[in-house]
């Protein structure tokens, strides 16, 4: 089992920038996947920026070049860098860790799971 908290949102206007944080527990953060998704209201959630265990970064194509997405593993965290935001990045922000198969460190094994964090809200507006 893993747990997520997010931190880092509030009010912020078009311009401006926040940095999202989200603090992982109970298992071995280095073998997951982590991802920040998020969901506007009326809307589907959606992908927002991924970092793999090897610290390859994809992003959605409404976020390149404005937000970057990093990971500690030795302080279990991963941050969300979000510069230049928009109106239309309003939306509750959630975190996300991923283990897409089972992973053994020596005799102990980590079963597949899929795990959020509760969410923080962000709101661009002036």
């Amino acid at each position: 089992q893993v747990q997520l908290v997010e931190s880092g949102g509030g009010l912020v206007q078009p311009g401006g920038s926040l940095r999202l944080s989200c603090a992982a527990s109970g298992s071995i953060f280095s073998i997951y996947a982590m991802g920040w998704y998020r969901q506007a209201p009326g809307k589907q959630r959606e992908l927002v920026a991924i970092i793999t265990s090897s610290g390859s970064t994809n992003y959605a194509d409404s976020v390149k070049g404005r937000f970057t997405i990093s990971r500690d593993n030795a302080k279990s965290t991963v941050h969300l860098q979000m510069n230049s935001l928009k109106p239309e990045d309003t939306a509750v922000y959630y975190c996300n860790a991923n283990l897409p198969n089972r992973f053994c460190v020596g005799s102990v094994c980590y079963s597949p799971g899929d795990y959020w964090g509760q969410g923080t809200q962000v709101t661009v507006s002036s």
